[in-house]
């Protein structure tokens, strides 16, 4: 790993912790958390103030996630939004850290220039011990507090505020007024500075999870179904119509296209499909060169050509099926048809750039078409890593080059590129209209008969 390391292709863009104050304030939200405190005097934290350093210091990598489910959180500065997930159990979890530090950023910048600001992704179950509870979970509410408690006292010196407004006598409540005063002296002026955060509920209708091997569960779409990554079979009975695991190609092509998930890369608006499939056969060819211990002798597209023409009859059913796409792109001719269960079928799709799901789809993609190490790497990082530490030390180091001359120099352009549109915001539940009790009877009160 240590070339991704050094080219910042891992543990990148994290937050470094490294003054005293930030520490003692790290140290007060972790004991409130997890009863535990760090000793170490600099570490860096990723946007829900996990520290690989601390974990290891822990022994415990999930002292900020425990069982799996209900993430806990430390914010320590706004900038965290723009840190990775490590650790990632859902896929909606960064998205919603994400939203909820930018939707509060004003409020999070005045409470963490004294404290920290800490709390938990509430989803309402508390262990993922069969596959079947994973589908209670349909909202995540975010909790947060600082741990002196200003949000709560916050809350608390409004409400007594609405009473001392609105109730007759309140003039006259000594203890009323006494408990302003003091509820004060912490949070200062909620009238002119409020203080108070919201508790935002998202859904979680379509969803990745880590738990049970990996399973990407799709709820909200016409035909529901769930697709494990290992053997559905060790799953039991599921609250699902459909059940799929990664053997069944010809079943998952199906799932998409019912559901009108997905579209050709070669017929999407917009973009060079040619190129983005000419990209897709360099990454096959230096698998299955560095596979066969046939070296490369360089990375520029000549030198990849006379690599394809040395290989010859051995090159990859996956990169003759995509040059065929590519040449009937570029010179017309007879559609090549493949077939979903070959092996460059899921190779030749994306998700359509305006679903609201765009990036899980993507991800399950990148899974189905794991040669394609640059869409790996971007849609589903656990996994590039996994597979990057069983590679050959040649193709660890074409992909550790190619991604950060390529990719890393432009994040935004390749992703635009690649998958189009924006980035897809976390689903927020529309609450039910308030129903005033002047908006059901009117100023005057109800019209007696």
């Amino acid at each position: 790993m240590k070339r991704l390391i050094q080219r910042g292709l891992m543990f990148g863009n994290l937050i470094r912790v490294d003054s005293p104050a930030l520490i003692e304030r790290y140290n007060r939200a972790l004991k409130a958390l997890t009863g535990r405190t760090t000793g170490l005097t600099d570490f860096h934290i990723d946007i829900s103030g996990y520290s690989y350093e601390v974990g290891e210091e822990l022994g415990d990598h999930l002292y900020l996630n425990p069982n799996g489910v209900n993430r806990l959180f430390i914010i320590l500065t706004t900038e965290q939004k723009t840190a990775p997930l490590l650790n990632a159990k859902f896929s909606t979890s960064r998205g919603i850290l994400k939203q909820f530090i930018e939707e509060n950023k004003a409020k999070l910048f005045a409470l963490t220039a004294r404290d920290a600001v800490s709390g938990e992704l509430d989803n309402s179950v508390f262990d993922a011990s069969s596959p079947a509870r994973l589908f209670d979970i349909r909202t995540i509410t975010v909790n947060a507090d600082t741990t002196q408690s200003h949000v709560k006292n916050a809350r608390a010196l409004a409400d007594r505020i609405e009473r001392f407004r609105t109730e007759d006598d309140a003039w006259f409540d000594d203890a009323l007024i006494a408990e302003m005063i003091e509820l004060a002296r912490t949070t200062g002026d909620v009238t002119r500075q409020p203080i108070d955060l919201a508790r935002p509920t998202y859904t979680q209708d379509n969803f990745w999870t880590a738990h049970f091997g990996g399973l990407y569960v799709f709820r909200d779409v016409a035909e529901p179904g769930v697709i494990a990554v290992g053997d559905k079979h060790a799953l039991g009975v599921m609250p699902i119509a459909s059940t799929l695991d990664f053997g069944d190609r010809n079943g998952i092509a199906a799932f998409l296209e019912v559901n009108a998930l997905v579209e050709p890369i070669i017929k999407a608006r917009g973009v060079d499909g040619a190129a983005i499939l000419r990209q897709k056969m360099d990454f096959i060819l230096i698998d299955a060169a560095t596979s066969a211990g046939i070296e490369i002798d360089g990375m520029d597209p000549r030198a990849l050509h006379r690599l394809a023409q040395r290989m010859g009859a051995d090159l990859p059913e996956e990169f003759l099926k995509l040059n065929q796409l590519v040449r009937w792109a570029l010179n017309g001719g007879k559609w090549p048809r493949i077939a979903s269960d070959d092996a460059s079928y899921f190779y030749t799709l994306r998700a359509r750039p305006d679903h609201p799901d765009r990036d899980l789809i993507n991800m399950l993609l990148s899974e189905l078409s794991p040669l394609d190490i640059r869409q790996l790497f971007i849609c589903h990082k656990q996994a590039f890593y996994d597979a990057y530490a069983r590679w050959p030390d040649a193709k660890k180091e074409y992909v550790a080059e190619f991604l950060h001359r390529d990719y890393a120099a432009n994040k935004a352009g390749a992703r635009e590129a690649l998958f189009g549109g924006e980035e897809p915001r976390a689903r927020p539940v529309t609450p039910p209209p308030k129903e005033d009790i002047i908006d059901l009877v009117g100023p005057w009160g109800a019209v007696r008969r």
